[in-house]
């Protein structure tokens, strides 16, 4: 099948016809850049093999049927999320000519449609790669994906950045890629006004930096059951009650699973207090710490020597 035949095939399948077979030999004839007849626009940082079967779906084809009618040879096996489909540059411009969308404002959507690529690789060809662990994708948010889709499928991959770790129009969020469903939030609404109080410290010059910062503390006070336990088992049993799959998911436990989503509203919190943190030549660590505990409503905040905060602090202020 060509290029020209994907969208071919798609206003065919609007009239009512007889069964056809597609014979292989079709699919052999070498395509032309042609415009599909269905525009799928990308999720924000969807994987490009999320964003390939999305398209695929509303043609009816498989994802390796639409990219050989694309022109493009896919070699290797793999599947969403341990793996993830990398396209030479020679394939990307079939595929952003097959969905009408300008070729850089794809690249922007999809984060991983344009890495790692041979500048001399001319081919049209594309690959499974496996991905690490804390590579992988997660689930996209159900009701977006679905808008996006023609309604044709409510599944997508996303590599989400930190700042879009909850969906706070629909109420979701998906923490980690061994989840192959997400969290419904709605019985957490700290979570949608901790995402809107991320969004402000981004515009922050030393967000990015006291994001990184933050995360690696409330995580580790998360896995050693420090200072706020009380409130994050409260918010894990909360998620559990509304999402119960969580304690049937595989051989991880809700609370490694829903870890970042559970520490979500105090890592926003905490990373603003250091973002914004007062010079340091008129405050002291313990001055911080009186600080930061107010906006973790807290009443006090005394953290050991070895604790990562006071570590931080004082790593900082010398």
């Amino acid at each position: 099948m060509s290029r020209t035949d994907v969208p071919a095939r798609a206003r065919a399948a609007t009239v009512p016809a007889q069964p056809s077979v597609v014979t292989t030999g079709a699919w052999l004839r070498t395509p032309s850049a042609a415009p599909g007849v269905f525009r799928v626009r990308p999720l924000p940082g969807e994987a490009t093999a999320s964003y390939s079967q999305r398209l695929a779906d509303p043609y009816q084809l498989t994802l390796p049927q639409l990219l050989d009618g694309a022109g493009i040879t896919l070699t290797g096996h793999g599947t969403l999320p341990t793996a993830e489909l990398h396209l030479s540059p020679a394939a990307c411009h079939p595929l952003a000519a097959l969905v009408r969308i300008p070729l850089p404002h794809l690249t922007r959507a999809l984060p991983r449609l344009a890495r790692n690529h041979d500048a001399h690789h001319i081919a049209a060809a594309a690959h499974w790669k496996r991905l690490e662990a804390e590579q992988q994708p997660v689930r996209a948010c159900t009701l977006c994906t679905r808008h996006r889709s023609h309604d044709t499928t409510d599944t997508a991959w996303v590599h989400r950045p930190p700042h879009r770790l909850v969906c706070p129009r629909h109420h979701q969020a998906a923490p980690d890629p061994r989840l192959t469903t997400t969290v419904h939030t709605q019985g957490v609404p700290e979570l949608a006004t901790a995402h809107h109080a991320h969004q402000r410290l981004l515009r922050h010059p030393r967000a990015a930096t006291a994001w990184t910062a933050a995360r690696a503390i409330t995580t580790r006070w998360y896995d050693h059951q420090q200072h706020l336990t009380h409130r994050w088992h409260t918010r894990l049993t909360q998620l559990c009650a509304t999402n119960p799959y969580l304690t049937t998911a595989g051989s991880a436990s809700p609370a490694l699973l829903a870890r970042d989503l559970v520490t979500y509203p105090e890592t926003v919190a905490l990373a603003r207090a250091l973002a914004t943190q007062p010079n340091r030549h008129h405050h002291t660590t313990n001055d911080a710490l009186t600080l930061i505990a107010h906006r973790l409503d807290l009443e006090r905040l005394a953290p050991s020597a070895n604790d990562p905060l006071r570590v931080f602090l004082t790593h900082t202020r010398h």
